[in-house]
This record gives C-alpha cells, sequence and structure tokens, in this order.
C-alpha cells in the first residue's frame, strides 16, 4: 500500500538552521548538520533542505554545505535554493542529493523542468509553489521569500508543470507558514484534483491531528513541516523531534 511521507522541512540561512514566521521573523535554531544527525536516528521518511537567501541574492547553491548534508543524511534528501540550470541540478544530485528543488526559476522559465527532467529523471525535479490568499479571492504563486508575486494562478501552474515533466509539487502556504494552525487545505484539494503528480503539504503543521486531517482530505501526500519538528511548548523551546512510531502507524491507518 502506498504511504503518506512525514517530511521534515529544514530551512537554512548564512549556514544555520533557521525557522520563519509567514516568511519573516527568522529564528536561529541551531546547527542543520546537527539536526539530519538527530533526524538519521528518528527514521524519518525523507528531508528537504531549502536554502531561502540563495535565488534572493543572486548566488550558487552552497555545494560545500550540501556535499556535507548529503554524507550525513541515510534517507532521501532533497535541495532548494539557487538552482538555476541543468549543470547545477546536475552537480547537486553528482553530491547525493535525490531531488532538486525549484521555485523561482520554475516561475520565470517553466522549460526549465522539462530541460532538467530529461537530464536526471522526472522523479528527481520538484516545485515549490509559495502560495498566499489574494485580498479579492483566490490564491496567488510568490518567490523570493514571498516578496515578488509572479501573478500566476497555482492550479493552472500546476497543470503546466505536470505537462513539462514535473516529479512533485509541493505546496507551501506563505499565510500559514509557522503559525502552527493547521495547513492550508483548500488550495491543496485545488491542484490536488488539477493534477496527477504526487503532491506535499507544507505551512502551518501544528500536530500529527493537522497531519492526518491533511491525508484524510487529500489521500496519499507528503505533508512537511518545519516548526512541529524543532519546538516544543508554548514558549517554542528548540528540541528536534519526529513522529513515534505509533503516531506514524495511525496517520497510515487513515489511508486504509
Amino acid at each position: 500500500m502506498l504511504r503518506a511521507r512525514i517530511i521534515p522541512c529544514l530551512l537554512v540561512r548564512d549556514r544555520g538552521l533557521v525557522k520563519t514566521r509567514r516568511f519573516g521573523e527568522d529564528r536561529y535554531v541551531g546547527d542543520p548538520l546537527n539536526a539530519v544527525r538527530i533526524f538519521n536516528e528518528k527514521g524519518v521518511d525523507e528531508l528537504i533542505v531549502l536554502d531561502i537567501d540563495a535565488t534572493t541574492q543572486g548566488r550558487e547553491p552552497d555545494y560545500g554545505l550540501i556535499e556535507n548534508m548529503a554524507a550525513e543524511c541515510r534517507m532521501p534528501l532533497g535541495y532548494g535554493g539557487g538552482v538555476s540550470t541543468v549543470e547545477q541540478a546536475k552537480r547537486i544530485m553528482a553530491l547525493g542529493v535525490e531531488k532538486i528543488s525549484l521555485s523561482a526559476a520554475a516561475a520565470a522559465r517553466p522549460a526549465l523542468v522539462a530541460e532538467i527532467a530529461r537530464q536526471v529523471g522526472s522523479q528527481s525535479v520538484v516545485v515549490v509553489l509559495d502560495v498566499k490568499k489574494k485580498m479579492l479571492g483566490g490564491h496567488g504563486v510568490y518567490v523570493h521569500n514571498g516578496a515578488k508575486d509572479t501573478k500566476r494562478d497555482p492550479v493552472s501552474f500546476a497543470r503546466e508543470l505536470e505537462s513539462l515533466g514535473v516529479g512533485e509539487i509541493v505546496i507551501n502556504s506563505i499565510d500559514n507558514d509557522g503559525m502552527m494552525k493547521g495547513y492550508d487545505l483548500s488550495i491543496a484539494e485545488d491542484i490536488r484534483r488539477a493534477v496527477s503528480v504526487p503532491i506535499t503539504v507544507m505551512g502551518g503543521a501544528g500536530s500529527v491531528e493537522d497531519m492526518k486531517q491533511a491525508v484524510q482530505r487529500l489521500g496519499v501526500v507528503g505533508v512537511g513541516a518545519g516548526s512541529l519538528f524543532v519546538f516544543k511548548g508554548q514558549f517554542r523551546a528548540v528540541l528536534i523531534s519526529y513522529p513515534s512510531p505509533a503516531e506514524r502507524d495511525d496517520l497510515q491507518a487513515v489511508l486504509k
């Protein structure tokens, strides 16, 4: 039986691990390599690492950090941040990364998705859609840490990405990011109905129950989280965690 994937998402800034709220208010929470080691011990399904400044600063991915993280990582690893060419994607995958995540580069030139897919395989190409609710209704796709509106409709863009050979689409809610009050499932449902490729939802998970609700409504998906896995209690003390085996089994039981 297909399983829902529970995916920690690590945000990297200046080689440190940070957590944001609505793509702002970033807080340093530790060393990303140490977080990878702890997640290894907890047997996580897979890991997403996003360098949140590489694109906005116009620089290439930090290949040294990527290599160090891939060497430590004992689960499938995805990386995003600063990837804008086929050559960069191939170099990152040669370091041991399984999935390449695109965002701004895919919005600016969707053909890049097809070009990378032809070189490394569709299953390794992910596009992250950072979505935000519009004042007059609906959602928009934003890039550059939520600062730039691409003027793209998430659902129609998702369909275009599927036609270009994307292997997975990540739907990340800017409005819900770091708030720990649940996912924005309305836009996730719209995209789920529009495409057949695997999707992952992120932005807002505050409990395993939030993840269960996502799986109940969306079916077999990835459920990603950041704050849920790095903060503990109302005072948000830093503590790396992951659902227990019993909680994971409970989540999978929703699919039966």
